[in-house]
C-alpha cells in the first residue's frame, strides 16, 4: 500500500458515497425545495440569518474539523493503517455522515432548534432537560480542552533544559495570523451583509484577506506567554458567543474554510507527486501497550469517522442559517465526507514516517507530525519545506480557534434552553429564570467554569473528551431515529450506527471510571483526575437514562404525529 493507492480509495468511496447512499437519503426522507427555511421565517439578525450555500459549508466545515481529524488518526495509528483507514471510511459514510445531516434536516424541520428540543418533542421534557445539561457538561470540557491546546499553540516562549527562556517564531506567526483572521472577518461581515456582491466578489476578497494575514504573521510574530493567552483567548471566546453569527461567526469560518480546503488541496498534491511509502504495519494487534482496538480505536478517531460535536453545530448553529433545504446536502453530507478525506491524509502522513523518524526531526505532537509529512511530500513540488510546515501549522491552529468559539456559542445555547420549555411565557419569566436565560449570565457561567478547569491543562481532560464525544453521538442518532420514526420517515440508517456507538462510549466511560476509582484507591487523584472522575460518572449516567428514553420510545408502537 502506498500513498497515491490509499488516497485513491478514499477518493473513489467518499465521492461515491455523496452521490450514492447521501442522495438516496435526501430522496427518502424528502426535502422541500419552496419551504421557509428557518432562517428566513426566525430571522433575529444574531442566531438565525440567512447564509449562501458556500458560507454556510464553511461555517460547517470549519467548526467541525478543527484539529481533530488530524489528531485522531495519528494517534489511532499504534493498531496500524488497516483498521484506521476502515474505520474512516465506514465510520465517515454510515456513521458520521448520516448524523450530521439527520441532525440537521431534523433540526431545520423543527424551527431551527438543537437536538435538545428535538428530544422534548419527540421524546419527552425530563429527556431534553438532561441531554441540554449532558450537552452544557459536555461543552465546558471541550472549551477548557481546546482553550489550553489554543493558548499552547500561541506560546511565544519556551524554556530549555537549563531554564533559558527563548521566542518560538513559529507560534507567534499562528498568533499574529489568527487575531488578523479575527479583525478581517468582522470587515468581510460587514461586506456580505451590506455590500451584496456577487459570491464571486466575495470570494476573492476573503482569499485576498487570506493572503495577507498570512503574509503579515510571517513577518510580525507576536510573543505573548501562555497565561496571557489563555486570558485574551476567553475574553475574545465571550465576545464571540454573543456576537450576531454574521458580524463574526460566519465570516470567520468563510475564511478558515478555504484556508482548510488549500491545506488539503495542497496535500494532495502533495501525495500525487511524492507518492509516499506506507511504513506502517497494517494490523498490529487487538491489544497494543495496553490500550485495547475496541473501544478505544473508535473513541479516539471521532472527528473524521463520528463525532456528536457535529450533531451541535448541525442543529445549533449551521441550521439557522440554511437558506434553502436543498442545501443541507452538501453543507452536513458534505462536509463530513470532506472531514473524512483530512483523516485519510493524516494517516497518509503519519504511514509517511518510518518508525522514530518524526521524533528524530523533532516531531513530538500530532500537528507537527502532520505539518512536517505533507511539507516532506511538497518538498517533491519544489516548494521549501520551512514555509510549508510553518503554514500547515498556522491552517491547524486556525481551525482549533474556530471550534472553540463555536462550542462555546453551543454551550451557551444549551445552557439557556435548560430553562425553557415549549409552554414557557418569554415575556413573563419569573427573575431566576430570567437570569438563568439571559445570554450574557449563561456566556459568563459558562466560560468561568470552563477557564478554572482549562488551568489543569488538556492533557488531564482530553482522555475523557472523546469518551464524551461519541457519547454524544449516541443521543444525537437516538434523537433523530425516534424524529423519523414519528414524522413517518424511514430511520433504519441509524440503527446500527446508535447501537454500536452505545457499545462504544458505555464501554469507554466505565473503563475511564474504573481506572480512576482504582487511582483514588491506591495512589490518591490528583486535581485533573478528580474533576475528570466526576465528569465521568455525571456523563455516562445522564446518557444512559436519556439513551433509554430514546429506545422506550423508538421501540413502542407508531403514534400518531404528524409529518414535521
Amino acid at each position: 500500500m502506498n500513498g497515491i493507492l490509499m488516497l485513491v480509495i478514499a477518493i473513489v468511496v467518499l465521492g461515491g458515497a455523496y452521490l450514492l447512499y447521501g442522495r438516496y437519503l435526501q430522496n427518502k426522507w424528502g426535502i422541500d425545495p419552496k419551504a421557509k427555511t428557518p432562517a428566513y421565517e426566525l430571522e433575529d439578525g444574531v442566531d438565525y440569518v440567512p447564509a449562501d450555500t458556500n458560507v454556510v459549508f464553511g461555517h460547517q466545515f470549519a467548526s467541525i474539523a478543527g484539529a481533530g481529524p488530524i489528531n485522531g488518526p495519528i494517534q489511532a495509528a499504534i493498531f496500524g493503517w488497516l483498521p484506521v483507514l476502515l474505520w474512516i471510511l465506514v465510520g465517515g459514510v454510515f456513521f458520521g455522515a448520516v448524523q450530521d445531516f439527520a441532525s440537521m434536516y431534523a433540526s431545520v424541520k423543527n424551527k431551527g432548534r438543537t437536538i435538545g428540543y428535538i428530544i422534548e418533542e419527540y421524546i419527552g421534557k425530563l429527556g431534553k432537560k438532561l441531554f441540554l445539561l449532558f450537552c452544557w457538561l459536555f461543552c465546558i470540557l471541550v472549551i477548557a480542552a481546546f482553550a489550553d491546546v489554543v493558548a499552547g499553540t500561541f506560546n511565544g516562549f519556551v524554556a530549555d533544559e537549563s531554564g533559558a527562556i527563548s521566542k518560538v517564531v513559529a507560534n507567534g506567526a499562528v498568533a499574529t495570523t489568527s487575531i488578523l483572521f479575527i479583525v478581517e472577518a468582522v470587515a468581510l461581515g460587514m461586506i456580505l451583509k451590506y455590500a451584496k456582491l456577487n459570491k464571486w466578489v466575495n470570494t476573492a476578497i476573503a482569499l485576498v484577506m487570506l493572503v495577507a494575514a498570512v503574509a503579515l504573521g510571517l513577518h510580525f510574530p507576536i510573543f505573548l506567554s501562555r497565561e496571557t493567552w489563555h486570558i485574551i483567548i476567553f475574553v475574545y471566546i465571550m465576545i464571540a458567543c454573543v456576537a450576531p453569527v454574521w458580524a463574526l461567526l460566519q465570516p470567520r469560518d468563510y475564511l478558515n474554510s478555504y484556508l482548510l480546503i488549500f491545506m488539503i488541496a495542497g496535500a494532495i498534491i502533495g501525495i500525487f507527486v511524492s507518492n509516499p511509502s506506507c511504513n506502517l504495519e497494517a494490523f498490529t494487534g487487538f491489544n497494543v501497550d495496553g490500550q485495547y482496538l475496541f473501544p478505544i480505536l473508535f473513541v479516539t478517531i471521532a472527528c473524521g469517522a463520528v463525532s456528536g460535536f457535529h450533531s451541535l453545530v448541525s442543529s445549533g448553529t449551521a441550521s439557522k442559517q440554511i437558506k434553502n433545504e436543498k442545501n443541507m446536502l452538501p453543507v452536513s453530507f458534505g462536509a463530513m465526507l470532506m472531514e473524512s478525506m483530512l483523516a485519510v491524509i493524516a494517516l497518509i502522513a503519519v504511514a509517511s514516517f518510518a518508525k522514530g523518524e518524526a521524533a528524530a526531526q523533532g516531531l513530538t505532537t500530532q500537528p507537527q507530525i502532520f505539518a512536517g509529512a505533507i511539507a516532506n511530500f511538497l518538498t517533491a513540488a519544489g516548494l521549501p519545506y520551512n514555509l510549508v510546515f510553518t503554514l500547515i501549522n498556522l491552517a491547524v491552529s486556525a481551525f482549533a480557534l474556530t471550534s472553540l468559539d463555536s462550542v462555546a456559542r453551543v454551550g451557551r445555547l444549551s445552557f439557556q434552553e435548560f430553562f425553557i420549555d415549549e409552554d414557557t411565557d418569554m415575556e413573563h419569566m419569573n427573575p431566576v429564570t430570567k437570569i438563568a436565560t439571559n445570554k450574557y449570565f449563561a456566556t459568563i457561567l459558562t466560560l468561568v467554569l470552563a477557564f478554572l478547569l482549562a488551568k489543569v491543562g488538556y492533557a488531564e481532560i482530553w482522555p475523557l473528551f472523546g469518551s464524551a464525544n461519541q457519547l454524544l453521538s449516541v443521543l444525537a442518532l437516538v434523537a433523530c431515529a425516534v424524529f423519523l420514526k414519528k414524522t413517518k420517515r424511514q430511520g433504519v440508517m441509524l440503527w446500527i450506527p446508535m447501537f454500536f456507538m452505545m457499545a462504544v462510549t458505555f464501554t469507554a466511560l466505565t473503563m475511564t471510571i474504573i481506572k480512576l476509582g482504582t487511582a483514588l484507591t491506591t495512589t490518591g487523584l490528583s486535581l485533573g483526575n478528580t474533576l475528570q472522575l466526576i465528569f465521568a460518572v455525571l456523563l455516562l449516567l445522564l446518557g444512559v437514562i436519556v439513551a433509554v428514553q430514546g429506545i422506550k420510545k423508538l421501540t413502542e408502537k407508531s403514534g400518531t404525529k404528524q409529518t414535521a
